[in-house]
């Protein structure tokens, strides 16, 4: 099980996981020797420079894993449709990793119901765009799906993904069901692979973390605000009953989770080995 964070990048990391005056030029070396995999958020809002991503396989060890968000142009702003350049361009990019690349995910918009009722309530919209989107694919990289509307997670959307080898992100957020009620809807494993995505709330996430900055003068993610440990309990003997049934598992926290990811990641990896699974 892979288990790593959504950014390497967070300021805040100076002092409590990076040494204090540590250039940011070498956040990922360090970032490296402690995780085997990251998530790249950045990618979600512009396709990287080949010079960049050259840099990343570079300065990483062998065996470390980048999951990557598909840019935002493709899932957010064209909705699937008409996206085959900006697709192939990000794909052409992220090859350049070579072993490196992991999967790749697709998030999707959370849908209110005051916007499109049919499409809050279906997702059929989505579907019928994503069933093609996903069969021009090429077949040799993983994918993820992410959608952020709990009343989608049906066999529709499960077959879909299943019938394709294209995992469900499973994830802790605020508009979907905790992964007690997850396990009690469906069967959430549509690929040969877990990939896990711990989120939290960000609205209410940055309030927090303003007022710990105000009272206490701390750095902007340099702490846990928040305590996940009863929720990462129920994940932890989840992801041992799911990773069982796979052979890869990746699992991203955000800083947004509890105020500070290396501190969700560090307890996660105690709560799985102390409850005798491998981490």
């Amino acid at each position: 099980m892979r288990l790593g964070a959504s950014s390497w990048s967070s300021d805040g990391w100076a002092g409590p996981f990076y040494p204090e005056g540590t250039p940011p030029a070498e956040f990922l070396e360090i970032y490296a020797s402690r995780y085997d995999t990251v998530e790249v958020d950045t990618t979600f809002y512009r396709i990287p420079a080949p010079r960049l991503v050259d840099g990343w396989r570079a300065r990483t060890p062998e065996g470390f894993v980048f999951a990557a968000k598909v840019p935002r142009s493709v899932t957010h702003e064209k909705g699937l449709v008409g996206c085959e350049d900006e697709m192939a361009e990000f794909l052409g990019v992220m090859r350049r990793l070579g072993d490196r690349l992991g999967p790749l995910l697709l998030q999707f918009p959370y849908v209110a119901k005051r916007a499109d009722a049919r499409e809050y309530e279906t997702g059929d919209s989505l579907r019928a765009r994503l069933g093609p989107f996903l069969a021009a694919l090429p077949g040799d990289l993983r994918y993820v799906v992410e959608i952020r509307n709990e009343k989608w997670i049906a066999p529709p959307l499960l077959d879909l993904l299943r019938g394709r080898g294209i995992a469900l992100a499973l994830v802790d957020y605020f508009t979907m069901p905790p992964i007690g009620k997850l396990l009690s809807l469906c069967d959430p494993v549509t690929a040969d692979f877990l990939y896990v995505r711990f989120l939290g709330d960000h609205k209410r996430m940055d309030r927090l973390v303003a007022d710990e900055e105000a009272r206490n003068g701390t750095k902007p993610w340099s702490r846990i605000v928040v305590d996940r440990g009863p929720a990462m309990r129920a994940w932890a003997a989840a992801l041992r009953s799911l990773s069982a049934r796979v052979g890869n598992s990746f699992v991203f926290v955000n800083n947004h989770y509890a105020g500070y990811a290396p501190g969700s990641i560090d307890l996660l990896r105690a709560l799985l080995t102390s409850d005798g699974a491998p981490a």
